[in-house]
Parts: C-alpha cells; structure tokens; sequence
C-alpha cells in the first residue's frame, strides 16, 4: 500500500539524514525556522533533504534533492543568536512528489518508500564482508570512535546495517545522497562495499605516507634538539657555535682574499647557500670545498720582481755552461719588463734532445727573476679536463691542473713550466692541447675560465715556459703561440765545462765523498764523454761519473778515509770496464763506394755510413737499412743524376743496363727516412761506379735535386756537432744553410772546414780522394757500315 504525507520541508546544506539516524544540526534561515516550528506544533514530523548546491541561501524546490528522509524531532533549542538547534531521528526514505507554499515556508507531499527485505545467504555474505571492511575503515580512521562504531554494527537487518554504515562513511554529499537514493539494502551494501575498498586503500597509503613522516620528524626534531643543546653547552663555555665559527672565519677570508668583484658576489652568495645548509649534508661539503678552492687561489698576491739584469745574468751562468742564445733571450725579456710596466706576455719554448738542461734552466730563470717556480707535467695527458678541471656537478670534482699550480705558487706571477708538451694525447675525453690554446694565448689568458671555479682567473701575469723533444707533435695552431728556442747538443768541450763545474762535485757529494778522497782529471772525463756516452745532453755522462764516485766509495769504506784516487784517462776502463763507442772517426781509411753523412735525430746528430756496390745484373736498384718513403726517393733521384751525368763520369752509357745497384745505410735496425741523405747517397754511387774512393775526413749533408742541385736542410748545429765529436774535419752542406752557422760555437767552427756547395758537381771535387778520368770521347757517327765475319759492325 502507498502511504502519502504532506510535511513541512527543511533543506541542508552537506547533510545527508539516513533512516534509523540521530542527527544534531543548526537552523538559521527563516524558512526553515517556520517549517521547524510548523512541524513542533503538529506531530514533529519533518521532511529532511539535501540542497545541490550548499552556497544557495533560498533555495526553491529545483535546488533540493527530491530524495530526502522522514523524520521525528526528537529535540529542539533555542540558541541566544536566534538560531535552533535541533535533534532529529531518521524514520523512512520519501520520495518529495508536490511542492507548496504556506505562510513563508515549504510544504511538500510525499510518497514514503516502504522497506525492503532482502534475505538469503548472499546478503549475509555481503554483510559480514561489510562489517569487516568497516571494522578496519574505524580502524585507520582518526575520526571516528572504535567502540562505539562496532556496537552500532551489531545488527541483523541489512537495510538499517547499510544506513547506519552510510551515516558515518566520510565521503561527499553526492555519494551519500546517491547511497540514500538506492532502495535494494543488498545493492546499498554492495556500494558501500566497493566504497570501504576504496577508502581503506586511502587510510592506508595515508597511514604510510604519516609514519614516514613522522620519523623523519623525529629525527629532525631529535637533530634539531641535540643541536640546541650542543648550543647552550657551548654558549655556557664561552665557545662560539662551531658551524657559526665556521661561517665567520670564511666571511674574513674572503674580504682578505681581495677577489675581483664578480668573483666576490659568488663567493658570498655561495657562503648564504652554506650558512642555509644543515653542517652535515654532503652538498654543504661541496659547497665547503668550492668556498676554500676560491679563497686559496691567489687574486691579488704578486712577489715582487727582481729586474736587475747583472744579478740575473750572473744566476744564470751560476746554474748553466754556454746556453748564450737562451741566456740573451731571458735578459732582453727583463730587459723589456724594466722599461714597459705591463709588457704582453711571451711563451717561450725550449726545444732540444734530452738531457739538455731545459727543465733546469726554467728554474734557474725563476731564481734569476725571483718568482714562485711550479711545474706541470704533461707527459702522458689525455684529458681536457686535466687542464680545465671539472664542474661541481660531479663527485669528488676539482679544478684543473693549471688552477691547482697557481694555488701551488700562492702568487699571481710565477714562472709556470709545461713541461714534455709534445708527449700530450688525445682521446674521447677531450683534446688536452686545445684546451692550452686559451692559457697560452697572451690575448685570452687574462680571463681563463676553469670549469670548476666557474669564474674568469687571470693568467696574464704568469710566465709561462714550455720544453719539448720535438716540434713536429705540437698541435700548428698551439705552435704558432710559442717562441720557440732550440737547445742544440753540447759540444765535447762544454760536456767537460759542465761535468767539471756541475756533475762531478754533484756526484762526489751524492756517494759521500769529499775531495781528499777523488780527483778526476779533465783526460778522464774526456774518455768516458768520447767512449762511454753517445748523447746530445749530459745524463748518461752524470750517470757514468756517479758510477766512478760509486767505486770508490766503495774502496774508502773498505781501506778507509784515507783512501784517494786520482781517476785518469787510462784508468776509467778499471771503473767503467769495456768502452761501450768505439772512438772518433767515422772510417778508418778512404774507401770505394762508402760516403759519410750526416743525421738528425731527436737525441742530436750522428754520422750516417752509405755504403753503394756493384754486380753483374739488369740495372736492379736495390735499398736495404730500413730506409723511409722519402730517403728511398731520394736514393733513387741520386741513380738518376748519375745515369744522366754518365759521360762525365767517364761512364759507358749503357753502364745501368748491365749492373745492379745495392745501396745500404748500416744499423739496419734503426728506422731512417728525410731527404738529407741525398748527396751522400749520390758520392757512394759515384765512388763506386768511378772506382775513386771517398775522403773518410769528409762528411756530408744536403738533398739533391735531379739536375744535381743541392737543397737546404734542417738540423745543421746537430749534425755539425756531431761531426766535430767524431773527429771528422771537412764538412759539405749546401749553401743556402750557411745562415745557420751563426748558431755554432766559434771554437767548434775553428776546427772544422765547411764547405758550402750550391751543385753536385762541387761535392764530388770535395768529397772523392782522386779526380775524375778523363771524359769518354763522343761515339763517331759513320755513313756506312760493313760487317764483320763475326758478326759485329764497325
């Protein structure tokens, strides 16, 4: 049966009443005031529904949900600000079917929905699932009371099992009016099932998501705590706050460190950052290390320069024999600084084989100049960040290499030695002599950029010197920033200046020698340059003579203090044993088809045999001794001028087509290549196939052309040099190369004859020990021929 009422109407706003529910609440609005009194002066029956909108203030019968509940006023209170509060108890669901106005409020007729029995095993199913999920809903749930929900479950109907459960669920006002709107109590409970689900998923990730954070919390709170304490503890002593103590000491270096402007703001601003930062995290350890790497590079700390050109020079010649060349250069550089106050800077780069003094003589030019000395090594380097230093991104990161020796040097101006510059590499990390183009460019090196510092450093004061072996692995474009200085080989006489002045009383005082116990005479130190080292520079001769002081250390400790030896010339083969060289010249004695060169090779000059034979063959050129593309070349031009030169050589024309030709530079083993070798190639060939043997006083060096010119060379002060420590006399080198004998000592030149040819012609009166025969006379040419009874034509 239908049941129908007409019942006063009082909106909510966020409310939903459920049957079976007790509600508080508050009535305001005069509408509802009305409907509330109307309603108390009848039965106390009202009808309960939900606004759609709660900002409405008069809502009219569209703005309310027609779904709603009957209810029973239970209690009623009249609050002082004119307000009601209200007690109501939810009874049925009703259905609102006709709005009408009475008297200021609403009234409406509706349709009560009768309740509905669901029985059978699936509803008790559903019911205990519910229940469950609703136990553990109360459970994670902070706001509602454990108890009292559990007994409030405890019953047996399911329509009143889900209201109750509905009326307590906090979800929205449109889930519990659409909780409200289902009739069916299984598929309430089955909503609200799914929506316990949902919930229980919520309060567990929150719950998670509380107590992490909550630890956390604690932690902070305990650090925080402890921190406090650790303040008071201090402040009760009299100490300041270590990370406070910290802070201010930086703060005073940094307005000590006299930085440039710009790099001061980023050193302040990453102080904030610091000061912000809890001490023990590991970015405020980078932080901290970025901070001491800024104030420890020197900005403004120079050491005063000594310029005084006799002080100088004296150091110099104090520390080094000979060297006039690089010496002259480094007085005219003070020179210069003397006159002009901020002269552009120069790289100087001494170049020569090892063991020259280069390393040395940098340091000697800081001492002169009474400047800081580091070195840098760059022997080996493959990685640009080696030179540029990493950024601050990285773990464990620093600043590069030429960063770290200005912090080394502790001034602004030190003498900066690159040394090994042309060992450097390159590979997938970067090309290390790229990143020297900007420190060596005197235009750019004022605002040199490290990539761990991130601030523009000057370079500009700095002198930097660089040493190399050789020039030819030196990147062109890093090349043509140098000013390069060759350091050529000693001469036999400077060895004995050096091992004199230098090396021996280095060596005396390394194996715990004084003066009554050796005496090495010039004689000795002679033989063992001559024939127990082959070398441009003076290593292996400081090793030997450590050697000799070795020895004799050796016989003090065993016959005593007393012992003294006088170490001569005969007597350096009972220290030394065999002689490693055999002595000075090149041949013994003039010879056929043999021409003495001269070559260059990165430890200085060495003389270079060619050697020609001949055979009985078809005009076979062959070329042994590990000879390069271009000395092969050249051996093969040298055939060719002589085969067009064969007449007057005194040669038969067809001399080529009936004998092999093999030429053989000696030492087979060590690789050969360079066009110099041409004219000696060229008088071995001539010796051999004129029978005149060559002068075995004379040494030779030039490229031939095929007309027989003779073409400049490089490495002439090496291969004079050692020309002149073989013993050889007379030296051929082309004329164009006579500008670089201005760079050979003058008592090295007084020894030897040089002799300066512009043709080939000229080294083959120089270089044969006889002269050429006399010239074949021309076939005659004949207008008939007879023949022979044998055959042949005359």
């Amino acid at each position: 049966m239908e049941v129908y009422e007409t019942l006063p109407v009082v909106p909510l706003r966020d409310v939903v009443v459920f049957p079976h529910m007790m509600m508080p609440f508050v009535i305001g609005r005069p509408s509802s005031t009305r409907a509330l009194e109307h309603a108390l002066l009848k039965d106390k029956r009202i009808f309960l529904a939900a606004q759609h909108d709660a900002s409405t203030d008069d809502p009219k019968p569209d703005d309310v949900y027609t779904m709603g509940c009957v209810a029973n006023v239970v209690q009623s209170l009249k609050l002082p600000d004119g307000n009601i509060k209200v007690l109501v108890e939810g009874v049925d669901r009703a259905r609102a079917i006709e709005w009408k106005e009475d008297k200021g409020f609403f009234r409406v007729v509706v349709k009560v929905l009768p309740k509905q029995k669901d029985t059978g095993s699936d509803v008790e199913t559903t019911m205990s699932r519910v229940v469950t999920l609703f136990e553990q809903y109360v459970k994670l749930s902070n706001n509602l009371h454990y108890d009292a929900m559990i007994a409030a479950v405890r019953v047996d109907d399911p329509g009143k099992l889900a209201d109750t459960i509905a009326a307590h669920l906090l979800v929205g006002v449109d889930e519990k009016q659409n909780l409200l709107e289902i009739i069916s109590p299984l598929e309430r409970l089955n909503r609200i099932a799914g929506i316990l689900e949902i919930e229980v998923d919520k309060l567990q990730v929150d719950r998670r998501i509380q107590s992490r954070v909550k630890k956390q919390m604690e932690k902070a709170q305990k650090e925080y705590y402890l921190n406090e304490k650790m303040k008071a503890i201090q402040k009760e002593l009299g100490r300041k706050d270590e990370k406070g103590n910290e802070i201010d000491e930086l703060k005073k270096k940094i307005e000590t460190a006299k930085m440039p402007k710009e790099v001061e703001e980023k050193a302040v601003q990453e102080l904030k950052r610091l000061e912000a930062m809890p001490p023990m995290s590991a970015e405020a350890t980078v932080s901290r290390n970025y901070l001491d790497w800024l104030i420890a590079v020197p900005w403004h700390k120079k050491t005063r320069e000594n310029r005084d050109l006799k002080h100088a020079e004296s150091v110099l010649n104090e520390d080094h024999y000979g060297l006039d060349k690089i010496k002259d250069r480094i007085l005219e550089f003070l020179a210069v600084r003397s006159l002009v106050k901020k002269p552009k800077a120069t790289i100087l780069t001494f170049s020569g084989p090892p063991g020259v003094g280069k390393t040395s003589l940098a340091k000697s030019i800081a001492r002169a100049m009474n400047r800081k000395f580091v070195r840098l090594s760059l022997g080996g380097v493959r990685d640009e960040a080696e030179i540029r230093g990493h950024r601050r991104t990285y773990i464990g990161a620093f600043p590069g290499q030429i960063i770290q020796m200005m912090k080394k040097a502790g001034s602004m101006n030190p003498v900066f030695l690159l040394d090994e510059v042309d060992k450097m590499s390159m590979d997938f990390r970067g090309d290390p002599s790229a990143a020297l183009l900007e420190v060596l460019d005197p235009e750019q090196n004022n605002a040199f950029l490290d990539h761990y510092l991130d601030v523009e450093y000057d370079l500009s004061n700095v002198m930097f010197i660089c040493t190399a072996n050789v020039l030819h692995t030196i990147p062109q474009a890093l090349r043509d920033r140098m000013e390069v200085l060759q350091l050529a080989g000693y001469t036999e006489q400077e060895k004995v200046e050096i091992a004199k002045r230098f090396l021996a009383p280095k060596a005396v005082e390394g194996a715990g020698l004084t003066a009554e116990n050796i005496v090495i005479s010039d004689e000795a130190l002679q033989t063992i340059i001559q024939r127990y080292t082959r070398e441009a520079g003076v290593r292996n001769l400081e090793r030997e003579i450590s050697s000799v002081c070795r020895k004799v250390a050796r016989k003090v400790v065993v016959e005593g203090k007393t012992f003294k030896a006088h170490i001569t010339g005969d007597k350096v083969t009972e220290f030394l044993g065999v002689p490693r060289f055999r002595p000075s010249l090149a041949e013994e004695q003039n010879e056929v088809g043999i021409a003495t060169g001269l070559a260059w090779t990165e430890v200085g000059g060495e003389l270079l045999v060619s050697e020609a034979t001949l055979m009985p063959g078809k005009g076979k050129l062959t070329l042994t001794g590990k000879l390069g593309d271009v000395m092969q070349e050249s051996a093969q031009a040298a055939l060719s001028y002589v085969r067009s030169k064969a007449a007057e050589l005194s040669l038969p024309e067809d001399f080529h087509s009936k004998l092999d030709v093999h030429v053989h530079v000696p030492e087979g083993a060590i690789p050969k290549d360079g066009p110099s070798a041409g004219i000696t190639m060229a008088t071995a060939l001539i010796s051999a196939l004129t029978k005149i043997p060559t002068r075995r006083d004379v040494a030779m060096t030039g490229e031939i052309t095929l007309r027989g010119k003779v073409l400049p060379i490089g490495g002439v002060k090496e291969k004079v040099l050692a020309a002149h420590r073989a013993g050889v006399t007379n030296i051929v080198m082309p004329r164009d190369n006579e500008k670089d004998l201005a760079d050979i000592p003058a008592n090295v030149l007084s020894a030897l004859d040089v002799h300066l040819v512009s043709t080939m012609d000229e080294v083959i009166k120089i270089a044969l020990a006889g002269p050429l025969p006399a010239r074949l006379p021309a076939p005659a040419v004949v207008s008939d021929v007879s023949e022979t009874n044998d055959g042949r034509t005359h």
